[in-house]
């Protein structure tokens, strides 16, 4: 019976964790239409609190989450662009880093993110034009853009960064001196 009890009771944790940093996803994400400066913000503090299921859960739980979270996104925020983003890369990357950060040679590791994250960029650029209908500058020079890129690229490596020092932060202060467990 005990048994029976503690995986309920574990069952139960988990979806409450879940749609806890669901909501908190979304909340993060319509506040967006609320501010619009935070277009690119949102997405990536929201595919931060990824992390918090992948630590305290399981990556499985992650992954559904992110489902869900997009799906809810997708309709409910009213900025559609901030929401592709989400759906795109930063809502999945952070589940996807660790897997990531086991491939060797380091230099590999970080092309092959490049690469993800620049076909982000692209896909991004074409849903945005060509799907959303949202304008682009035909005005502007090839080398602002190649500057653009460069600086966005620049980001995502401070980005990437960031979440593995996040990822650690959790780890070794948060669970246990806010938490108090041990791993």
């Amino acid at each position: 019976m005990h048994s029976k009890q503690s995986a309920a009771a574990e069952r139960s944790y988990r979806v409450a964790l879940g749609g806890i940093v669901a909501a908190l996803c979304l909340t993060v994400m319509v506040l967006t239409g609320v501010v619009p400066a935070l277009y690119i913000a949102a997405p990536m503090v929201a595919g931060m609190l990824m992390i918090i299921l992948a630590e305290e859960v399981s990556e499985g739980w992650g992954w559904l989450t992110y489902l869900a979270v997009s799906l809810l996104t997708l309709l409910m925020n009213p900025d559609k662009e901030a929401a592709l983003m989400f759906i795109l890369f930063f809502g999945y990357y952070p589940l996807l880093r660790p897997r990531m950060q086991r491939i060797r040679p380091r230099w590999l590791r970080m092309l092959l993110k490049l690469l993800l994250y620049n076909a982000f960029l692209v896909a991004d650029f074409w849903v945005t034009v060509y799907v959303l209908g949202l304008p682009t500058f035909e005005d502007t020079l090839p080398w602002m853009y190649a500057g653009l890129i460069a600086v966005s690229n620049l980001i995502f490596l401070a980005y990437d960064r960031l979440l593995g020092n996040i990822r650690a932060f959790y780890r070794s202060y948060f669970v246990k001196k806010i938490l108090g467990k041990r791993q």
